[in-house]
């Protein structure tokens, strides 16, 4: 499969919007101690909506597209010899059931579910849901990125327009860095308006593929947490990649990402953050 067309990707939106009603709202703000746990660090969390989720999609895409390979946030948790399989898959589904844990658990509304289809190594449909909202953001390549309402509207996204870099509002998450990176990137974040983190993925990416924040550097290229997003903001208008100038591809695990609204004003941030040092 080389593209989604039109059929699919409803079907593909209806898959996430049903798994977040049938097993993400009826638990959000129900957590119960003996429903959420820590994965690798106190912070890195996952819920019973985050496992249940994931499962209740993966089994819709199975059933609709055989032979799919699924990389799955909590399944790659539990073998993480499943994320080698993203490179050379033919068609592949990268799922984050509920992207935002953090917030999920603790009541607040800022997360969301993320949806990549990837052929040969490439997106070909990117899909981000927003439960609380019961809103969209979708982009195949060539096509576009849209905001689709609870109600079936339709919206062209447009990514943030260029602007002096003093001017710019970012997003990087200064706490993930590295404490001997953390202490050379933070007097440089006083050259932007504004930086800060929302620590949800498909929140951010909603900021830059809407034009309400300009750029985003990231610390870890997790394809759960891009693949969608990457290609929903690159057909808004913006620009990425890794911070060593490579384009972006979903089977990266290494290196930092850098979002922008265009080439030259990724060039621009990159500079202001002295890039070099990551």
């Amino acid at each position: 499969m080389k593209t989604v067309n039109d059929d699919l990707l409803d079907e593909l939106m209806s898959y996430v919007r049903e798994a977040a009603v049938e097993e993400i709202l009826p638990r959000f703000r129900s957590i119960s101690s003996d429903s959420i746990r820590a994965k690798t660090v106190a912070d890195d969390i996952v819920t019973d909506a985050d496992i249940a989720s994931e499962r209740a999609m993966s089994k819709r895409l199975e059933a609709r597209l055989p032979g799919i390979t699924i990389v799955g946030e909590e399944a790659v948790s539990d073998d993480p010899s499943i994320l080698g399989h993203l490179a050379d898959a033919e068609l592949a589904a990268v799922i984050d059931p509920v992207d935002g844990t953090w917030h999920f658990a603790h009541g607040t509304p800022m997360f969301g579910s993320i949806l990549a289809i990837v052929s040969g190594g490439r997106t070909i449909a990117g899909i981000i849901h927003y439960p609380v909202l019961g809103d969209f953001l979708v982009a195949r390549p060539g096509k576009g990125a849209w905001h689709v309402a609870a109600d079936g509207v339709r919206t062209r996204l447009l990514a943030a327009a260029a602007a002096p870099v003093n001017e710019m509002h970012g997003f990087i998450p200064l706490h993930m860095f590295a404490p001997d990176l953390r202490s050379k990137l933070a007097p440089r974040l006083l050259k932007f308006l504004r930086v800060t983190t929302w620590r949800c993925s498909a929140w951010e990416y909603r900021m830059l593929a809407t034009g309400a924040m300009s750029f985003c550097l990231n610390e870890s290229l997790k394809p759960w947490d891009h693949a969608a997003g990457v290609l929903i903001h690159a057909e808004a208008g913006g620009y990425a990649a890794t911070v060593a100038g490579e384009a972006y591809r979903p089977s990266m695990t290494e290196g930092h990402l850098l979002t922008a609204p265009d080439e030259t004003s990724w060039h621009a941030v990159r500079e202001a953050i002295s890039m070099d040092d990551l």
